[in-house]
Order: structure tokens, then C-alpha cells, then sequence
């Protein structure tokens, strides 16, 4: 509960705001209960500066209309009012009079709690009680340096992970019983992050969380806020980062929600060239307000600072950074330079970034940034955006690509999976096989490989295995982890009974396996944006779409040496230049019985002999299997 003299709002919370630089105005803002006079009760505030007037209605006064006027205070349009005897779960909305007289019933941008879809309004809370039990987690994420550590990310949308057999709440599991469940499997399968997918309130299911109303709601489809604090919790006291998806982009036209929020267009841009999105049906953030600035600002420091999100993956930065991104000829307006860059935005990343980086080192932002805009991940010092990751959308789109061809085609689309090597340093990248990539008739992962299903789940394995030993963090969408064979749905949880299948089961096994050898071995992921940590045995090897190539640590020991196979013919006798002599241990075969495979035998340990081979003097020999990967220490 806030205490009296903290609850209420200054002359110094209206100037900061004004200025854009009030990043607990989350605090002041929304309803917060606290005492006024020795008297309990809410205290309720919002930001409307074209209002007319506004009222406070809710549960508890029947939603009667004109009971609870608000005082407006300052000249920013701020207006407040302290109710008696409202309490934590009491329903309330904002009644806004505009200045030509409409009503407007607005839920609160800044709640904490909103009402279960289909209804809308938003809900007395306090989200300061929580016990939080994670200083052990907090205190090793702070000394931590992002780039050196492993980060295996698994994108996880709760409502389709897994369901009840009972339709009771359509049959979602709760942030707590998806708590329990979600800790133990991730630990099984050594995935060092969950990223949460829709988590902010939304008012459509198939949205999936892209459509926000609730900014700084975690969606009641789950449970409480309470409950969801202890979904973090419960991650980090068992050594599992979060990440949250976030929409700073764009948001709906619910009648509820921002637009036009005040009777004008207070959260958007006014002009409709610079306001809309005309292909989603969406408005755009107005970057250049400072106090919508502040609003997005002060979000993305909420969820790290009251929740102890370990990191935000920023949506769709692209339309934000481009004034005519989706838009025709006529329907864009240039900036004052004639170009196409929107500056605002680009002001507001760098501020964003700024302040994460000043103040949480351990947290990360992340980039889905699709185009080739420079400098994503360089420090707004180095006049970069300075995100921490950023989301390599050009090798997803090449690696899908190349996945996809009978193996007969892949000989002449061999720099496809070469490529993205050339530009590596330029960023600090993820590798994401995401949502987008198994919806809309993209079929699933397994279902984009050629041939037979012995082949699709062989393709599938050595495919995962250039993904995890290639530079830049990694990222998988659920289900993927055990080739899930239907496009993924929100209304429906993932096929698990795939995994009375041996093939689905061996795929499970063989990713759990590369994930632990991910881990285990720094040469994977100590160096990600460099040269350093990367070089290749063949990379031309086009005729037989073969790829070797080795991965180092900064110790010098335990060096990983991959070759991979991207065709059905097994390669006898195949010979496979080594950097030295000696023994190279063997500690992955995607071709063993176990995992699916057609129990290709490679030898446990191979010495290394004389004899030029890839413009090396030492080579390895053994058989190749057909669609094999195989993983090698030295």
C-alpha cells in the first residue's frame, strides 16, 4: 500500500512528466490504494488533457456516472481523485466527457489488473505485497556479461503450451500450475531463457499479445499479478531467465483502450500518415510527445523494476523506424530531411536503451528489426540504437530457404547457409526460428524439410545442429523442440501425443543433447559477433553440400569441430580437415538409432593423420552418414 504523502501527485511529478524523463510515473498514475486523512481508499488518476471532464465509475457505486468527479491539476491535464472505501478487486473504468460533449468509457492505461475478456474494465490491485525470493538470481544476472554466456531462448505462448482437459477457463493453465510445469521441462532440456509471448493485457485471443490495452497488466486469461510474480519467481530461483515480448509499436482502436483516448488523438499522431498502420488497422505511438514517450518509457522499466524481467524483445522495430513502412506512395510523410527514417523513434530507442543500460546492466532489449539498418546494437554513444541483441531475420529467412529444397537444389543455394558468417560482426545477433515461422501456411519446422518423414526429422536434426554451433544466441519457438508436425494455433495446445512417436521422441532426446553440449562448451558461445570464435574447414564444399567448420573458446582448450551433411548420400572414407594433431573426441551423432536416425556408426575418438585435406596438414576420416551431423572436441 502507498503511503499518504507518496500516493499523490507533486508539481515535480507533472514537470518530469512534461519533460518525459518520470520513469515511476506508473506510480503515480492508475489507481493505488493508500490512506488520505487516516482514511482507506484509492487513490485514481489519468492523463486527459482534452477532456472536458472526467469521472471515476466502477463496482463499487453501481457505475453510477456523476458520483465521483475528478480534479483536474496543473496545466497538463492530469486528473485525480481519492475515493473512500474502494478495495483491492473492485471493478472501474474512467468516464471521460470530451470538449464536444461525447462520452467515452476508458479502461486505465496505467492498471495492474484488468477484467477477464470479454470484459474490459480494469481492476483495483497492489502489486507491492509479493515476497520476492530471487536476490541470489538478481545478483549473479547483474556481474554477468551477456555477450560471453550461453542463451538458449524457448518462445513459449502459456495459453497454447499446454491446456487442461477441462474447458473450465478454456482450459488455460494458471501462471502457477504453468510455473511448476514449465521449470521442470525447461530444465530437463538446459533451455537457459523463456520468452513469453502476450503477456501485457489484450482483449483478443488471436492477437496472440500483439494487440495491447493493458500496458502494465499482465493478462488475467492467467491468473493474478500476484500469480505472476510468482512465475518469475519461480524461473529464477531455478536458474531461468525471462523475457517478455513488448509492443512499444502500435496499439488497437478498442473503444476501451488508447485511441483517441481523451477525445483526441492524445496517445497517436493526429495526422493518419504518421497515426496509422493501414495494414494491421492500428495506431501508431506518437514518438514525439514526450509524455507518450515517458508512458512507453516507464513501461519497459515496470516490468523490470516490479516484475524482475531479465529481458524485453522489442515487436516489430521496423515499422517503427521507417515513416513509410507498409504504407503506399502518398499515404507516408517525409521527415525534415525528405527522407524516410523516423526520427522521433529513433530518438526514443536511444533513450530507451539508455536508461535500461544505465541502470540495469544485466537486463537485455531485443531487436525484430527486418531490414538492414545499421547499428541496432551499437551504444547510442556510437550514434547506434543500443539494444543489447538483435533479432538476425536474414539468416532465418536463408536457413528456412535452403531447409526447404529437395537436396538436389541445395548444391547451387550453398552460400545460403555461408552468408550470414559475411556479415556476423556487424551486430550482436539471435538466431530466431520464432512463432511467425509456423503459422499462416509455413508449415511447421518438420513439415518444410523434403522428403519422406525419415528424412524430414533427419533434416530437422542436422538443420538444429548448424543453428546451435553457428555464431549468435539462439531462439525456439515451442514445439519445435520435438517437430511438432501441425502449424502452430493459439486455440489449442501443442500435439504431446507426438511423443508416443520414436521419431518425435528421438528428436526431443537429440535436442536435449545438443542443447547440453551448447551449454557445456564455451566454443559455442563465448564468441558470437567475431571471428574469433569462428572458421571454417570448407565452406565451398557445394557438390556435395557438405559444411565443416570449427568453433573456439577464449581458452584455447575444448575446441568443436561440426560437419554436416545436407544430402541423402553417405559419404564413405569422407576425410575432414583438423587444425592439428591428436585425438578428436566425438560427442554428437545425429544419425544414432536413439535419436531417430538410421545408426550410422562414427568412431568415439579419431586421430588425426597426416595428409593435406582443406588446406590443412592433418585430416579425420570416418563415415559420413546421409542427412548426418556430427560434432567433435578436440
Amino acid at each position: 500500500m502507498a503511503k499518504e504523502d507518496s500516493a499523490f501527485i507533486s508539481e515535480a511529478d507533472c514537470y518530469l512528466f512534461g519533460q518525459g524523463t518520470h520513469y515511476d510515473i506508473y506510480k503515480k498514475l492508475g489507481a493505488h490504494i493508500c490512506t488520505k486523512g487516516g482514511k482507506q481508499g484509492v487513490f485514481f488518476a489519468v492523463w486527459a488533457p482534452g477532456a472536458k471532464s472526467v469521472y471515476v465509475i466502477g463496482s463499487f457505486n453501481g457505475w453510477q456516472e456523476n458520483q465521483y468527479p475528478m480534479e483536474r491539476i496543473g496545466d497538463i491535464g492530469i486528473y485525480t481523485a481519492f475515493i473512500k472505501n474502494v478495495n483491492k478487486g473492485d471493478m472501474y473504468k474512467f468516464l471521460i466527457y470530451t470538449e464536444n460533449g461525447t462520452k467515452l468509457y476508458k479502461a486505465d492505461p496505467y492498471a495492474n489488473y484488468a477484467e477477464l475478456r470479454p470484459g474490459t474494465a480494469s481492476v483495483v490491485t497492489d502489486i507491492s505485497d509479493f515476497k520476492w525470493s530471487d536476490t541470489v538470481w538478481m545478483n549473479q544476472r547483474d556481474q554477468k556479461n551477456l555477450f560471453k554466456e550461453p542463451m538458449a531462448i524457448y518462445e513459449c505462448h502459456i495459453g497454447s503450451w499446454m491446456k487442461h482437459p477441462i474447458p473450465e477457463n478454456d482450459g488455460f493453465y494458471s501462471y502457477k500450475d504453468f510455473a511448476d510445469r514449465i521449470v521442470k521441462y525447461l530444465k530437463e532440456m538446459k533451455f537457459t531463457h523463456i520468452e513469453l509471448m502476450g503477456i501485457a493485457e489484450h482483449p483478443f485471443d488471436g492477437s496472440w499479445g500483439y494487440q495491447v490495452t493493458g500496458y502494465f497488466a499482465p493478462t488475467s486469461r492467467y491468473g493474478t499479478p500476484e500469480e505472476f510474480q510468482y512465475l518469475i519467481n519461480t524461473l529464477h530461483k531455478n536458474g531461468i531467465g525471462v523475457i517478455l515480448d513488448w509492443v512499444p509499436a502500435h496499439f488497437p482502436r478498442d473503444a476501451h483502450g488508447l485511441a483517441e483516448f481523451d477525445g483526441t488523438c492524445l496517445y497517436e499522431h493526429p495526422d493518419p500518415r504518421l497515426g496509422e498502420h493501414p495494414d494491421w488497422g492500428t495506431k501508431i505511438f506518437n514518438y514525439g510527445k514526450n509524455e507518450v514517450r515517458n508512458f512507453l518509457i516507464a513501461n519497459a522499466l515496470f516490468w523490470i523494476k516490479e516484475y524482475h524481467i531479465d529481458g524485453l524483445r522489442v515487436d516489430a522495430v521496423a515499422s517503427m523506424l521507417y515513416l513509410d513502412y507498409g504504407k503506399q506512395a502518398g499515404g507516408w510523410v517525409p521527415n525534415k530531411y525528405g527522407g524516410n527514417e523516423n526520427l522521433e523513434a529513433i530518438e526514443f530507442f536511444k533513450h530507451l536503451n539508455s536508461v535500461i543500460r544505465g541502470g540495469f546492466p544485466g537486463v537485455c532489449t531485443i531487436a525484430e528489426e527486418s531490414t538492414a539498418w545499421p547499428k541496432v546494437t551499437a551504444s547510442p554513444e556510437d550514434d547506434g540504437l543500443g539494444f543489447t541483441f538483435k533479432w538476425n531475420m536474414g539468416w532465418m529467412h536463408d536457413f528456412c530457404e535452403y531447409m526447404k529444397l529437395d537436396p538436389y537444389f541445395r548444391k547451387n543455394n550453398h552460400n545460403k547457409l555461408t552468408f550470414a558468417m559475411s556479415y556476423n560482426s556487424s551486430e550482436n545477433y539471435i538466431l530466431p526460428l520464432s512463432h511467425d515461422e509456423v503459422v499462416h501456411l509455413k508449415c511447421s519446422m518438420v513439415n518444410k524439410m523434403p522428403g519422406y518423414q525419415i528424412d524430414k526429422y533427419a533434416n530437422l536434426r542436422v538443420g538444429y545442429t548448424y543453428m546451435f554451433t553457428h555464431e549468435g544466441k539462439k531462439l525456439l519457438f515451442m514445439g519445435q523442440e520435438f517437430g511438432q508436425e501441425r502449424e502452430w494455433s493459439e486455440e489449442r495446445e501443442l500435439d504431446w501425443f507426438l511423443l508416443e512417436n520414436h521419431m518425435n521422441r528421438g528428436m526431443l532426446d537429440y535436442m536435449e543433447e545438443l542443447l547440453k553440449i551448447y551449454r557445456k562448451y564455451p566454443a559455442l558461445y563465448e564468441f558470437d559477433s567475431s571471428w574469433d570464435g569462428f572458421e571454417w574447414i570448407n565452406a565451398d564444399d557445394a557438390d556435395r553440400s557438405i559444411y565443416s567448420y570449427i568453433r573456439k573458446a577464449s581458452s584455447g582448450k575444448n575446441g568443436i569441430l561440426v560437419v554436416l551433411n545436407m544430402t541423402p548420400m553417405r559419404r564413405t572414407d569422407y576425410w575432414v580437415g583438423v587444425p592439428s594433431k591428436g585425438k578428436y573426441k566425438l560427442i554428437l551423432n545425429s544419425d544414432e538409432k536413439r535419436f531417430g536416425g538410421n545408426g550410422g556408426e562414427i568412431p568415439s575418438v579419431i586421430a588425426a593423420e597426416e595428409g593435406e585435406c582443406d588446406n590443412r596438414k592433418y585430416h579425420l576420416t570416418f563415415d559420413l552418414p546421409a542427412y548426418g551431423a556430427a560434432i567433435f572436441t578436440y
